[in-house]
């Protein structure tokens, strides 16, 4: 079944969550584990969000703590990932790449030009499923870049997502303390 699919599917099981007032927000694909789908579900009232709930692939909630919290976090770092994959300007970087060719055509520029094309294709495809996989293929499509820009040392990238652990953390809280069920575990 095509992702799309799922999510229209997914997102009129979550809607009988709903208390008075609240829509749905959103609702994000992820696999926290090979072969485990798991939608996560965010509601809002107006502007205001309001609560959490993830569903497994037949739609049904879950009150696993540990599956909630993984996948949370899956989501997050995902999240994260695209914001900071190519110094988090990646449509500037690569207009910036163009330009230096054009002007300067420096040695590399095509294979820099190459890896941030190749970086903008693996966050440009949607909707897709936050997992470990995607996670490691946005890692590697930046440290790529990173190389082609001429990085030799410590990748700014992976600087970025390890000080990201409280954002996380934090945001594995949110959904939490908003989920709308009781977690067990």
């Amino acid at each position: 079944m095509e992702l799309t699919s799922e999510l229209t599917r997914i997102g009129g099981s979550a809607l009988t969550f709903a208390d008075d007032g609240e829509e749905l927000a959103g609702v994000i694909p992820a696999e926290p584990y090979a072969g485990r789908r798991v939608y996560l579900c965010a509601f809002r009232d107006g502007d205001e969000r309001v609560g959490w709930l993830a569903l497994d692939a037949e739609g049904a909630a879950t009150r696993e703590r540990a599956l909630v919290r993984e996948t949370a976090s899956i989501v997050a770092l995902c999240e994260l990932a695209e914001e900071n994959a190519g110094g988090g300007q990646l449509e500037e970087l690569r207009a910036q790449l163009v330009t230096l060719r054009l002007t300067e055509n420096p040695p590399g520029i095509e294979e820099a030009e190459t890896a941030a094309l190749a970086l903008e294709q693996v966050l440009g495809a949607s909707p897709r499923v936050a997992s470990p996989e995607y996670l490691d293929t946005i890692g590697a499509a930046t440290r790529e870049l990173e190389l082609a820009l001429g990085g030799t040392g410590p990748s700014p990238f992976s600087e970025a997502m390890k000080g990201s652990v409280e954002t996380v953390e934090l945001f594995v809280g949110d959904v939490e303390d908003g989920y709308k069920l009781a977690l067990h575990g």
